[in-house]
């Protein structure tokens, strides 16, 4: 299975022959039962402060894969002739793990494109902070122009150009339409077994309460991942596969690559201290082992950063909610941090 064929040419077509880019067209599916509850998630020592986690209290939209290169590329091509907030990371281009989006031209003129193997497969390099103006983007139409209020500085989240290590005040803004996963949207997502509003949960994202494998087969048998275990999944020059790679391996809802491929950013602030606050980041990555995959496993980054493993996927709420509908990741007592 892969992402929009469409969407893909559009940014290479972008990239190679300039003008304006064209609509990303995010799929999602139906995540219903609202109400569920939630299970214990964490260990508080090497998976995370523990936390209950997947209860929600409303219907959303998933993002059914990992945002994509090609659809980054084209919100680039769209907001980025000027890079004033550094969407791009050079190392998107230049590292042997990048995702291969190259910049092109002078500032006030940069144009995007993306190697056609790689455009199916997910962004990386990209902070939180990027995904959450990804996430205004969207909100905002997928407009064209400068990296503004009316472009995605404002939306879902209210940026007005920060970049920091901290900002644990930046949280969804009332009527939002299109966001990054909360921790508890990731986790029903990725784990509940939708049967009704129950706390009943798989312990991987596979539909599976068993280590699933690593193993690249056509067709795929179910209840298969991209990380680490005796070796990589694919190796280089990809290490990631193509979103929607393992096509009988989906969660209940009909999610892919919830386990492996990239970390996945998420809203909730796992550690704070008097100066910074990182965020949540779920579902392990290409390098990490299977227990990074599971129901368990809570980890955190600073939001400022930017790395081979770490990207993202949005979720959309039809009609406009209020924060009290939110259930958002909860705040957690400082802890020693795993690096």
């Amino acid at each position: 299975m892969n992402a929009s064929r469409a969407s893909v040419l559009g940014c290479v077509l972008v990239g190679l022959l300039g003008g304006t880019a064209l609509a990303v067209n995010i799929e999602t599916v139906p995540v219903g039962n609202p109400g569920n509850a939630g299970e214990l998630s964490g260990d508080d020592l090497y998976m995370g402060p523990k936390r209950i986690c997947g209860a929600v209290a409303y219907a959303y939209d998933m993002g059914r894969f990992e945002i994509t290169a090609g659809q980054y590329c084209e919100f680039l091509n769209a907001v980025a002739k000027t890079d004033t907030y550094g969407l791009y990371n050079r190392n998107m281009w230049s590292s042997s793990y990048g995702c291969k989006i190259q910049q092109s031209g002078l500032s006030g003129s940069y144009t995007y494109s993306v190697a056609a193997d790689w455009a199916n497969r997910p962004v990386n390099w990209v902070s939180y902070w990027d995904a959450c103006r990804f996430a205004n983007w969207l909100h905002n139409g997928q407009p064209t122009g400068a990296q503004d209020a009316g472009t995605m500085e404002t939306g879902a989240y209210t940026l007005n150009g920060y970049n920091g290590v901290d900002g644990r005040t930046i949280q969804r803004n009332v009527g939002w339409k299109w966001a990054v996963a909360s921790e508890d949207e990731w986790h029903k997502a990725a784990y509940h077994k939708n049967d009704g509003v129950t706390g009943n949960y798989f312990d991987y994202p596979t539909s599976s309460d068993s280590v699933p494998s690593n193993q690249l087969l056509n067709p795929d048998p179910g209840n298969n991942a991209n990380f680490y275990q005796n070796g990589n999944t694919i190796s280089s020059p990809y290490w990631r596969t193509e979103v929607g790679e393992f096509e009988n391996s989906d969660s209940p809802y009909g999610t892919f690559d919830q386990g492996g491929n990239v970390w996945e950013w998420n809203e909730s602030i796992v550690y704070q201290d008097a100066t910074k606050a990182s965020r949540g980041l779920r579902g392990g990555a290409f390098n990490r082992y299977d227990i990074t995959l599971s129901a368990l496993d809570r980890d955190d980054e600073y939001p400022s950063q930017e790395n081979s493993d770490l990207g993202f996927r949005v979720v959309q709420i039809p009609e406009p909610v209020t924060l009290s509908l939110l259930a958002l990741g909860g705040l957690a007592m400082p802890r020693r941090r795993r690096r």
